[in-house]
């Protein structure tokens, strides 16, 4: 038995005994303690030192005995509050209509439906023809497709234009590297054929037998390759159409909504590229619609001869709406429909045969703006509540008066609205039934507050709470961040939350530089060598709550994933003390070492939003807030720390290192746990209710530290 293994079986065997002692977590019970294996890393005549290095070797036996260990060591401590997730799944579960299914929407010919069956984890995929009073046709059920998988996801699911075919990618292993099938629609025959290593999508040419797809760099999991298969042909001999050879970009393919013009796009961070070739000529060219230039982004839809164009040109940095002939696309032909507006983001477009259809963002809301294009009708949808999520639903019919759009709030459950743009009439399709028969939107409250960071910038806040919480310094609050890639995380309703709310807590989500809420300009101030903004806005935003007596420091909890998770290793090394408990899932925490290997995924394609660390410059920066490189001997809060051994984003290393090095040098008696999913990647779960159960897992953790007990 080598040194670590001793250790691990040590301490595991004993957490077990004095866990069952006791009925809450015991914060004597010792952990797996990791192995020290000197790494020096060096490079500007810097060197650091990662004595858990190691733990990059995942076909590494000890890799994964250290990882079970870590579960073991989960299940040890929070054993008591095994029944108490049980009941928190069964809880969440209850208030989900098990037999539930999408609003049909009409594409082609037919009415397309999503449905999920009682006691079913996955979708069926339905259509019924010309009328939704005729039986349906199964395409997928997923259910069965799913058997004997520990993980499934179906995806890309597309189908032929004379509707007999359909194109579909599966994942069984939530790495995001989709096996590209194809299905016969009026045999149910799937054919033989499967294109490994794909990103799960494809186009269809309209000689329904013509397919664009993307795949993806097996090491670096970029999707830089579009190839074109003729089905019936052997894969081997598909044709490459396009190489995005510049490591910093990935490409895509997909088709206009006009279905005219198949469309490839190549994208970095700051720099947009498009290619078009008509649908109906599918062996000729794709041709530039305008070359890639630094810090110019576009994206295209077409309508009526034009190609319409949201982009940044002409230091537009909230973005505007232009247009240019098919014929004369590069940038010079370029004309303005929507200018730029310095306080309005346009965020994206949705175009119709009478109607175009903004998307915009205004002082953080959404905002829904409808043009008629003969210019006699320009308006905005009407929103009332104080902070809400609004946006256009798929649509994906062209010749129609009818917008579909979705609406929810904190406290709102989502409905899917039919909007009539020529008579303004309205009609719920569809609102999001919460059961159990105890929700009452009335019960809960929601404010938008306004904290003040150090350097002056307002910071708005979305909070949500049962009206019978009283705020005060005893009152649990949990606050969400992310803060990066420009993503707004807009404040939305969840029946989950309802187990937080119903208990007490006070649920707020902070809306930090380094997302869009208020426009490009916050995404811009939170980024690259302006990154300690994100985490100072969230420090800031959660001392404001405090200051205003909505909890303290004694409960007050952070949660973030992913970039989010980063926040949360940021905000623990400088402030710790404002937090009773961090949960941090998939948390990308190792910035430099991660940033420096351009063989981990998505690593060359994100050096315009972190920095390039060979350059010194970025290199100094990113070392001063990297959460591995900055955990010293303090004092931290109690920590939930999970992760994926398959995650392709942040690789499951990432959060094993942090945890290790945290143990190691924490000067405090808290609790670190480290939860990883065997089974999974980024995305967690692949069914709906095993999804619940990680959720319940997180819940638990913050009751436990609360004393809730039920």
């Amino acid at each position: 038995m080598n040194k670590m293994s001793f250790y691990i079986g040590l301490t595991i065997i004993f957490g077990i005994i004095s866990c069952n002692q006791k009925n809450q977590m015991d914060k004597n019970v010792l952990p797996p303690v990791a192995e020290k294996i000197e790494k020096k890393l060096e490079i500007h005549g810097d060197i650091r030192i990662d004595n858990y290095y190691w733990l990059n070797e995942r076909e590494n036996s000890k890799v994964i005995d250290y990882l079970n260990a870590e579960n073991k060591y989960y299940d040890t401590i929070t054993s008591h509050t095994k029944k108490f997730q049980k009941d928190l799944f069964e809880e969440m579960k209850s208030r989900i209509k098990e037999d539930d299914e999408s609003v049909p929407y009409f594409k082609n010919g037919y009415y397309y439906i999503t449905r999920f069956e009682k006691g079913n984890q996955y979708p069926i995929y339905a259509r019924k023809k010309g009328s939704l009073d005729v039986k349906e046709e199964i395409i997928f059920n997923v259910n069965e497709m799913a058997k004997g998988s520990e993980y499934y996801k179906l995806a890309g699911l597309a189908v032929s234009p004379n509707n007999e075919l359909a194109s579909f990618g599966v994942d069984k292993v939530s790495r995001r590297q989709y096996t590209l099938q194809f299905k016969n629609l009026v045999t149910g025959e799937i054919y033989p054929e499967k294109i490994e290593n794909t990103t799960g999508g494809s186009v269809w040419a309209k000689d329904n037998k013509t397919i664009f797809y993307t795949k993806k760099d097996p090491v670096t999991l970029r999707s830089d390759k579009i190839y074109q298969h003729v089905l019936g042909t052997d894969v081997s001999k598909d044709k490459l159409v396009y190489h995005e050879k510049d490591d910093t970009y990935n490409a895509t393919v997909g088709i206009t909504k006009s279905e005219k013009f198949i469309i490839i796009a190549s994208y970095s961070t700051l720099s947009t590229e498009y290619q078009y070739l008509e649908a109906d000529k599918p062996t000729e060219k794709f041709k530039i619609i305008q070359a890639r230039e630094r810090n110019l982004e576009y994206s295209v839809e077409h309508y009526n001869g034009h190609f319409y164009i949201l982009t940044n040109y002409q230091d537009a940095k909230n973005f505007k709406l232009m247009k240019t002939p098919e014929t004369a696309t590069s940038k010079e032909n370029w004309t303005d429909v929507i200018p730029h507006r310095a306080d309005v983001l346009l965020e994206d477009i949705s175009i119709f045969k009478k109607y175009l259809v903004l998307e915009e963002r205004n002082n953080g809301l959404n905002k829904i703006r409808i043009i008629k294009w003969d210019g006699s009708a320009d308006y905005y949808l009407p929103f009332e509540e104080e902070t809400y999520s609004a946006g256009v639903y798929f649509n994906p019919e062209f010749d129609t008066e009818m917008l579909r759009y979705s609406y929810n709030s904190l406290t709102t459950p989502t409905s899917v609205i039919d909007f009539h743009m020529e008579t303004k009439a309205k009609e719920i399709k569809k609102e999001q039934e919460v059961l159990g028969g105890k929700f009452d939107k009335n019960n809960y409250v929601s404010e938008r507050l306004w904290a003040t960071a150090r350097d002056g910038k307002k910071v708005a806040i979305s909070l949500v709470r049962h009206k019978n919480t009283k705020l005060g310094k005893n009152t649990p609050l949990l606050l969400y961040g992310y803060g990066s890639y420009g993503y707004t995380v807009d404040p939305s309703f969840s029946s989950n939350r309802l187990s937080l709310l119903d208990r007490g807590f006070v649920y707020a989500i902070a809306h930090i530089r380094g997302g869009e809420y208020l426009g490009r300009a916050w995404y811009e101030d939170g980024k690259l060598l302006k990154k300690m903004n994100t985490f100072t806005d969230f420090i800031d935003s959660a001392k404001f709550l405090i200051d205003q007596k909505y909890t303290s420091t004694k409960h007050l909890y952070a949660n973030g994933g992913s970039a989010g998770g980063l926040l949360m290793g940021a905000i623990v090394n400088m402030n710790p003390e404002l937090f009773n408990g961090v949960i941090a899932d998939v948390a990308f925490v190792d910035v430099v070492t991660t940033m420096l290997d351009d063989s981990i995924p998505l690593t060359t394609g994100e050096y315009d939003e972190w920095g390039n660390p060979n350059d010194k410059t970025y290199y100094d920066y990113m070392k001063s807030y990297s959460p591995y490189d900055n955990v010293k001997a303090q004092n931290y809060p109690n920590m939930l720390v999970t992760t994926g051994l398959h995650d392709s984003q942040v690789q499951y290393f990432e959060p094993a290192k942090w945890v290790a090095k945290l143990r190691e040098l924490k000067t405090d008696k808290n609790i670190i746990l480290l939860k990883t999913n065997m089974e999974t990647g980024h995305g967690g779960a692949s069914g709906r209710f095993d999804a619940l159960k990680e959720i319940a897992i997180d819940y638990s953790f913050l009751f436990d530290l609360e004393n809730i007990k039920k």
